[in-house]
């Protein structure tokens, strides 16, 4: 059982809690075992019934309810606590941690992340203190029966090694299964994903929904139930083994202590008191450590994503972006940049982008297009500083791109993907910014009559897909950045609004200095830009500039 990144966890957000925790806990536990020692005193020495004793009783009782109830009141504020700060602190680092590693892991596996894997770090920390204070008053009890007899505590400790032996090698498996179930979780999360992103053909086609159903959904919940029935028999098995252990502690003590001359029956009562009396403790300690497992799992599967839950956790706001929108928009540089993805399993070889080399100048229009799977989305990325390249330099400005400045470099980008989300808020503007130029862009892209604006809200966001893009363009012509990337923006429009883009937008960012560049089929519109850029399996294999300039092929 290692818990030792869940303490340091602990004291990483609180020193001083972490202190108060361990220090209540043990103190609580010792004060227990204390009682213990006072009534087996007065047990065997009735007429010893003096005033000492009895104001001893009480104020160890005090102390053992004193400590119980600072600790459960502190705690249950510090957990709340802990639950607000991670779950913020996730969501703000799960933006700043390398896009690749979030997508490798998946959406389900994000939120799992934040639903379970939130639970049950802050449930192991509620439950942190009360393992120790068990854990101490089974220590302190292990004390009272050394003092007892050292003989017969040898032979008890010799029991109490042999059961932990036998209950770790139970327990063992314990954090293997806790991985699947974590997993099957993950798993039963991407199915209902799907249920609800693809509820229309499900709806119409009866062999295709029964079979989601059936076996898609079966499957997942069947192998997450599983891996639970597994945890809960492993668990019973524990529970189990541990009252059997308790059967042969007090079998020997009532078969083996005779035998041991120099004990008297007094020591042989206070034994046997004293192992039922730490029979609840011991349960109690056991039955937390698999709790304690699986928040110790939790944050492991935590930083997997990428995400170090090491420093500050209150530190939510992002580096300071100094120069985020310079007077003078910036040439982004391209010098034989690439970007390889990561081998996976059934892949021959990878899909690699590069090497590629151009320049972007303040007030271009650049087309780049090519087939699926080209790479255009993945120049995008690389691009716009979301991946990071695997070969050459990126330089906006004449400044190289590195991790120090990754984030500066990404604020001067307004991009709309081609799987853009939208937003129902308009977050990161003004009041007055939206109030200023909204009106105008609604009227501009004939969305006036469908929605408003009301405290940088949209009404509604029930729109067809070209309402919703046109809906995103409004939101990146506020956010007024040196650059625009637009990842086929006008699949989804009809021609009035192709014509609205290409021949009064796009002209309008370019005269106002701003870098455009648009991923696009809709040749009869490349000689309103500057250049052209054909993609094919990762590679250049045309570059034409179309303004007059030198025209270069690759390939």
């Amino acid at each position: 059982m290692r818990f030792g990144r869940l303490l340091r966890f602990v004291a990483q957000r609180s020193r001083s809690m972490a202190w108060i925790m361990v220090s209540v806990g043990m103190l609580s536990g010792f004060l227990s075992a204390g009682v213990l020692a006072l009534i087996n005193h007065v047990l065997h020495h009735p007429s010893d019934h003096s005033l000492l004793f009895v104001l001893g009783f009480v104020g160890l009782v005090a102390g053992k309810i004193i400590a119980s109830v600072v600790s459960q009141i502190l705690l249950v504020r510090f957990a709340q606590d802990t639950i607000l700060d991670l779950s913020l602190s996730l969501c703000a680092k799960i933006v700043r941690a390398p896009l690749r590693r979030s997508e490798e892991r998946g959406p389900a596996n994000i939120l799992v992340t934040l639903t379970d894997d939130v639970s049950w770090v802050t449930w192991s920390i509620q439950c942190f203190p009360s393992f120790l204070m068990n854990l101490a008053l089974v220590l302190g009890c292990g004390i009272f029966l050394a003092w007892l007899s050292w003989s017969v505590f040898l032979g008890v400790a010799g029991v109490a090694i042999i059961s932990l032996l036998g209950h770790q090698w139970l327990h063992t498996s314990t954090r293997r299964i806790i991985e699947a179930a974590r997993e099957a979780r993950a798993e039963l999360f991407q199915r209902f994903r799907a249920l609800t992103d693809g509820l229309k053909e499900l709806m119409m086609n009866q062999a295709r929904r029964n079979e989601f159903i059936n076996q898609e959904v079966r499957g997942a919940a069947e192998y997450y139930r599983e891996t639970n029935l597994k945890e809960r028999r492993i668990r019973a098995l524990l529970g189990v083994w541990t009252q059997v252990s308790f059967y042969f502690l007090i079998g020997y003590l009532i078969f083996l202590f005779p035998s041991f001359e120099t004990n008297s029956p007094e020591a042989l009562t206070g034994y046997i008191v004293a192992v039922l009396y730490v029979m609840g403790p011991i349960s109690s300690v056991l039955d937390i450590a698999p709790t304690l497992e699986r928040g110790q799992v939790a944050l492991e599967n935590i930083e997997r994503l990428g995400i170090s839950l090491d420093g500050d956790l209150n530190n939510l706001q992002a580096t300071n972006i100094v120069d985020q929108n310079p007077g003078i928009p910036p040439i982004v540089q391209w010098n034989d940049v690439e970007f390889s993805y990561p081998k996976s399993d059934g892949a021959e070889t990878p899909f690699k982008l590069g090497p590629i080399s151009f320049e972007l100048s303040p007030g271009e229009l650049v087309f780049v297009i090519g087939g699926n799977g080209s790479g255009k989305s993945t120049l995008v990325k690389v691009l716009a500083g979301l991946y990071q390249p695997s070969r050459g330099d990126i330089k906006l400005g004449g400044t190289i791109i590195t991790d120090d400045n990754r984030e500066w470099y990404r604020e001067h980008f307004s991009i709309i993907f081609s799987d853009f989300y939208l937003f129902k808020k308009l977050l990161g503007h003004s009041d007055t910014q939206v109030e200023k130029l909204m009106s105008h862009y609604l009227q501009l892209l004939h969305l006036d009559q469908k929605v408003t604006v009301s405290d940088r809200t949209f009404s509604t966001l029930d729109l067809s897909q070209g309402q919703r893009k046109r809906l995103a363009l409004v939101s990146a012509y506020l956010e007024d950045r040196s650059i625009y990337v637009f990842d086929e923006w006008a699949a989804d429009q009809d021609p009035q609004y192709k014509e609205v883009f290409y021949k009064t937008l796009l002209p309008d960012l370019r005269s106002r200095g701003k870098t455009v560049i648009v991923i696009t089929h809709d040749d009869r519109y490349f000689h309103l830009g500057n250049q052209v850029i054909k993609l094919e399996d990762g590679k250049v294999v045309e570059h034409v500039r179309t303004d007059g300039g030198k025209i270069r092929s690759h390939g």
